[in-house]
């Protein structure tokens, strides 16, 4: 028997807590720094034969909320999903709501079976609906009346918008268009390809997409088929990228590169600018290498595979590319290592008072690649004009139980600017959930939510 099949066979039949036992002889949780902000402290590399895994398994809230700061409330805006992941309001107040998993990518190597199983235990036992689905809560008491099927027949549906009328749905292979007229609550209309879309291999299959201010372009975010070109850089071809689309003829263009899995991106009401957030490499430790938020600069290169965080040039990747590397530009803002940041949304206006004014929401989906669980939950990080300024905050947490298990796990988020209003996509229960602070507070459900004082 060769030895992944063997792996495979141990992942069979060895349960995951002794799995996880196992795993942990090869990493631990790191040192503990801090990796947040402009400057993180980036310690030594640590390629281990097995690298640390381990994932929070999924469990019911069994009547309990995830939990927010004092003076907040969260309800269960809609429940019963199949695998909702990106959200997008319409100008009518409407919440579509992305659902699917995809990716096609097979086991490379030995450690591959093991991390598929451990990533796959943290996954909901529901199948992915291929569909978008529509919210609508006419009332405002904070729990959808209505969920309509509103597209379906779709393959693994990520990125959503809305731009000259339309309703944009990116698949992990195309982008469509469908048309749409306000207060459609299904649209039967089988859709346009506007453009074909990188879907070889697929092992980064979400394709992350938002509309430029004025609707006039498209941009989509596209993952890189490896961790770090493991399978050969001619399967990257068009990967790691981020795509400017015209919606109108779907001709493209490159906006940036090396930038390994951007998996939410987002306009900055402030001035307009496109930013992103990006799932980094694994395998190089616990504390290695940073998650990140980041302004996407025309023409920027980000580093992948050959460095990270600028000019931190990653041994294992061959040939070696110095000229890349010192081409390699330094995100704005880290976020910690193997947090798993899906989501991102700029809020608007100031509607939770002056500390929420101007900033950006991160869901951040959490860990697999070390002991210690890290993320699972949606954090604030504040601006002062268009820059990132502070710490980040914990706004929505509590996806963890005491048992260490998950609740759920945060994938987008949307800010309802007509309702003032978060929305957070919960992969593991199958829930959106909607945050709303003071006199915006929504009819409270049965179950108070938990309350906890704001971190600082």
């Amino acid at each position: 028997m060769n030895l992944r099949a063997m792996l495979s066979r141990t992942a069979a039949v060895v349960p995951v807590a002794a799995l996880s036992l196992l795993l942990s002889a090869c990493g631990n949780a790191g040192p503990d720094v801090d990796q947040t902000g402009p400057d993180p402290v980036l310690p030594p590399q640590s390629d281990a034969l097995l690298p640390a895994m381990n994932i929070a398994t999924p469990a019911g809230w069994d009547g309990d909320l995830p939990t927010v700061p004092q003076g907040f409330a969260i309800t269960p805006l809609a429940t019963g999903l199949k695998i909702p992941r990106q959200m997008l309001v319409l100008p009518n107040g409407d919440i579509l709501v992305a659902e699917g998993a995809g990716g096609h990518a097979p086991a490379l190597r030995p450690k591959d079976v093991i991390a598929g199983y451990i990533k796959g235990k943290g996954k909901t036992s529901v199948k992915g609906g291929d569909r978008v689905s529509l919210l609508r809560d006419a009332d405002g008491d904070g729990q959808a009346e209505l969920v309509s099927e509103f597209i379906t027949g779709l393959d693994a549906p990520y990125g959503l918008a809305y731009a000259d009328g339309a309703i944009y749905v990116a698949n992990q292979d195309n982008l469509m268009r469908f048309p749409y007229q306000e207060g459609q609550t299904r649209i039967a209309a089988p859709g346009e390809i506007v453009a074909k879309l990188p879907s070889r291999i697929n092992h980064h299959w979400t394709k992350a997409m938002t509309a430029s201010a004025d609707g006039s372009r498209l941009y989509v975010g596209i993952g890189s088929n490896s961790n770090v070109g493991e399978r050969g850089m001619e399967v990257e071809e068009d990967r790691a990228v981020i795509w400017e689309i015209d919606p109108q003829t779907g001709m493209h263009r490159q906006l940036v590169s090396g930038i390994r899995n951007p998996t939410a991106l987002a306009i900055n009401p402030a001035d307009d600018a496109l930013w992103a957030v990006v799932n980094e490499r694994d395998e190089l430790g616990a504390q290695l290498v940073p998650d990140y938020l980041t302004r996407i600069r025309d023409g920027a290169f980000y580093g992948w595979p050959y460095s990270y965080w600028g000019q931190h040039v990653d041994p294992r990747v061959r040939p070696r590319r110095p000229d890349l590397v010192e081409q390699a530009v330094v995100p704005d803002y880290s976020l910690g290592s193997h947090r798993a940041p899906l989501g991102l949304a700029f809020a608007d206006g100031g509607a939770w008072g002056q500390r929420f004014a101007s900033g950006a929401f991160i869901g951040e989906h959490g860990s697999w690649n070390r002991e210690d669980l890290a993320g699972y939950k949606v954090v604030w990080v504040p601006f002062t004009g268009a820059s990132p300024s502070g710490k980040p905050v914990d706004v929505v947490t509590g996806f963890i139980g005491d048992d260490g298990h998950a609740r759920g796990r945060p994938v987008g988020v949307a800010w309802d600017a007509q309702r003032s209003a978060l929305l957070i996509a919960d992969d593991v229960s199958n829930t959106v959930w909607r945050v709303t602070y003071g006199a915006a507070v929504p009819t409270p459900a049965t179950v108070p939510a938990r309350t906890a004082a704001m971190a600082d």
